[in-house]
């Protein structure tokens, strides 16, 4: 889905399997086996389809697929499985799966958004955010490092929104899905002009560290 002005739509696609690949390097250098799936490359994206570029699920059809893949993981013998998310609208659908999952199949399902379950690894390194927003300093950062050359960089100025998806009174625990458009014209939520390449080596190594200690816990798959 659209990532504002300066990025490309396939953000949370490169940034997701780049957090899931460099965790699982971080696993396998501790003895643990670890297999990475491919992305799955669309999601619950409705709040971004004013602007261009977008395509989006309905949970019924984006759930199906993620049984499938469970399904398929839990025949081959995998008893424990996480569900990394990096696209912001499908947070609560994978928290969701993964409960259900883990009922149907018998088997430990964890579920999560990398930027939820490590927020304290993020902040101290941004300059103008306290965590990762959207098109914003963390993701351009990321993406700097990444992918460089699909960086518009002479549309940075523009990159800036407001610093919440939630209207004022509205608390963090009450959720209504708007249009990205209706809440930031250059659909970016934070402030991506401070953005650099080496943050985002920094926020990489970071994320995926603190993730593999996380997933690490031999309490979590108890």
């Amino acid at each position: 889905e659209q990532h504002g002005p300066h990025l490309a739509t396939g953000v949370d696609i490169i940034l997701g399997t780049a957090v899931a690949h460099e965790t699982a390097k971080r696993l396998a250098a501790g003895g643990q086996p670890v297999v990475v799936t491919p992305c799955v490359w669309t999601g619950l994206a409705e709040h971004h389809m004013a602007f261009g570029g977008t395509v989006t699920l309905e949970f019924e059809s984006f759930s199906a697929v993620l049984r499938g893949i469970v399904r398929s993981a839990s025949r081959h013998g995998f008893r424990k499985v996480m569900l990394l998310n990096g696209h912001g609208g499908n947070a609560e659908a994978i928290a969701v799966c993964a409960t259900e999952f883990a009922v149907e199949f018998g088997i430990k399902v964890a579920g999560g958004t990398y930027w939820h379950v490590v927020p304290e690894v993020i902040g101290p390194l941004l300059e103008r955010q306290a965590g990762l927003m959207h098109a914003c300093e963390a993701e351009t950062s990321m993406i700097m490092h990444l992918r460089p050359e699909s960086v518009r960089t002479e549309r940075l100025p523009e990159a800036f929104g407001p610093m919440s998806t939630r209207v004022e009174g509205q608390p963090p625990g009450l959720a209504q899905r708007r249009s990205f458009k209706a809440l930031s014209p250059t659909g970016v939520i934070g402030d991506a002009r401070t953005a650099t390449a080496e943050k985002g080596a920094k926020l990489l190594a970071a994320i995926a560290a603190k993730m593999a200690e996380v997933l690490s816990n031999p309490k979590l798959w108890a």
